[in-house]
């Protein structure tokens, strides 16, 4: 059975370089390719595609977990495999709850990719071993462990937005969005934004600059 694949990535570089990978397996092919993450939701719905490779930084437009939910979303639709640069627990957690059957990096072989491409389009998970374990760390630790909206509040406070910004942004009020912070700073063990922002990027929980 041939695997229709779709690209979504905003470098035409990486995308001719994901097909020129692809194109050597004689059971994958390439039907289309998206420059945006609004792009690859058309394209998902209107072509044939068994799985989406999707990146998660799109520029200016929307996030590739926005658009990973979007896809999976939609009855019958394809399965989406991430492959970005990004181990972070912020965004291994915002792709795997949007629906995400696959989270890879881009600097797995081309056998690894292979395989995962298979292994999501055959309905199962397809997690890289760096990725595994990052999930396999927090369910040991869940006390220590920031929670998806704690780590949403961070990498905010991490892209210098106010408390004000922040509440607006995630719509709560200011009062969650400092209690939040408290709980941050208790779990990571610092007492400033400054200092949280710089552990946990340390710890790869979130991106920083």
């Amino acid at each position: 059975m041939t695997i229709r694949l779709l690209l979504a990535d905003d470098h035409p570089v990486v995308r001719a370089g994901l097909r020129a990978v692809l194109d050597t397996e004689a059971d994958f092919t390439v039907v289309a390719e998206a420059a945006t993450a609004e792009r690859a939701v058309q394209l998902a719905a209107a072509e044939e595609v068994d799985v989406v490779l999707m990146d998660l930084q799109f520029g200016s437009g929307m996030h590739g977990s926005e658009a990973t939910a979007a896809i999976t979303a939609r009855p019958g639709g394809p399965r989406v495999l991430v492959l970005t640069t990004y181990d972070t627990d912020a965004d291994i957690l915002a792709a795997v709850e949007a629906g995400a059957s696959g989270y890879l990096l881009k600097d797995a072989p081309p056998e690894e990719l292979a395989a995962a491409v298979r292994t999501a389009a055959a309905g199962q998970s397809a997690l890289a071993p760096a990725v595994a374990l990052r999930l396999m760390d927090r369910m040991r630790t869940p006390a220590e462990a920031l929670t998806k909206r704690e780590l949403e509040v961070l990498q905010l406070v991490a892209d210098g937005l106010s408390n004000q910004q922040i509440s607006k942004r995630l719509f709560l009020s200011q009062a969650t969005v400092k209690s939040h912070l408290v709980h941050i700073y208790a779990k990571l063990g610092v007492d400033s934004r400054t200092a949280a922002v710089a552990t946990a990027g340390a710890r790869r929980l979130i991106r920083t600059p």
